[in-house]
C-alpha cells in the first residue's frame, strides 16, 4: 500500500497551497508534542467510516497517521514540526497561502491551546459532506467561545472514551504508564462539514 512518505502530489496541490519550509534542529526541540496511543484511532475506525485519503495534519511520529495506514487508508501526514515521519518539510496548517479545498476526510490530534482554530481550519478547508476528526480533552466542550462555535458547527458524532486513553508528551508512553496512566478523560469530536442537527453522544473502550 502507498504511504505518506511516497505522496508527491495530487492535483489538490496541499504542500503548494500551505507552504513549506525547513526548522532546524534546535528549533524542532523547543516544541512539545503529545503523542496519541494507536488505540484511540483504532476504536475510531471500529465506528466511523472515512474518505479513501486522510489528512493527518500533527503527525508527530506518525502514531496515528500508521495506524490509519493500516486500517486501509492512503495518509498524507504533515506537521509543523518534522519528526522523522510524513512530510520532510514544516507545514503549518494554520496559515495556507491561499483558500483550498481537501477533497478527503482530516484525522488528528491537535495541539490543545490551539484546537479550536484547528477545528475551524479543519472545517474551512474540506468539502462539504466531508469529515472532521478530532481527538481531544471532554473539556473542549467547555467554555463561551466553543459554545457560540457548536452551536453553528455541531459535531456530528462525540464518541467519548468510557476507559482513561494515553497521551504521551514527546511520545514517551513508558513514562506515563510508569507514572500511573493519564488522569485526562478524551474523546474523538467528528464533524461532518454543512450537519445542522444535534450531536449524538457514543461511548467506546
Amino acid at each position: 500500500m502507498t504511504t505518506s512518505k511516497d505522496w508527491t502530489g495530487d492535483s489538490l496541490s496541499i504542500y503548494r497551497i500551505l507552504g513549506a519550509s525547513n526548522h532546524s534542529e534546535d528549533e524542532r526541540q523547543q516544541y512539545d508534542y503529545y503523542a496519541t496511543e494507536p488505540k484511540a484511532v483504532e476504536l475510531l475506525l471500529a465506528e466511523e467510516r472515512f474518505a479513501p485519503m486522510i489528512w493527518e495534519c500533527a503527525c508527530g511520529e506518525g502514531h496515528l497517521s500508521k495506524t490509519i495506514e493500516k486500517a486501509g487508508y492512503y495518509v498524507v501526514s504533515t506537521d509543523l514540526i518534522y519528526r522523522g515521519f510524513g512530510y520532510p518539510l514544516s507545514v503549518d496548517f494554520l496559515t495556507p497561502k491561499d483558500e483550498c479545498c481537501f477533497s478527503g476526510d482530516i484525522i488528528m490530534n491537535p495541539p490543545y491551546k490551539y484546537a479550536l482554530e484547528f477545528v475551524k481550519q479543519a472545517l474551512r478547508v474540506v468539502m462539504p459532506s466531508r469529515k472532521v476528526a478530532m481527538f481531544l480533552k471532554l473539556t473542549f466542550l467547555e467554555g463561551r467561545k466553543r459554545k457560540d462555535f457548536f452551536r453553528d458547527n455541531p459535531p456530528k458524532t462525540i464518541y467519548v472514551s468510557s476507559s482513561r486513553l494515553l497521551c504521551a508528551k514527546n511520545g514517551d508512553f513508558e513514562k506515563i504508564r510508569d507514572a500511573g496512566g493519564s488522569a485526562v478523560a478524551y474523546a474523538w469530536f467528528v464533524w461532518q462539514k454543512g450537519y445542522s442537527g444535534d450531536p449524538v453522544i457514543k461511548w467506546i473502550n
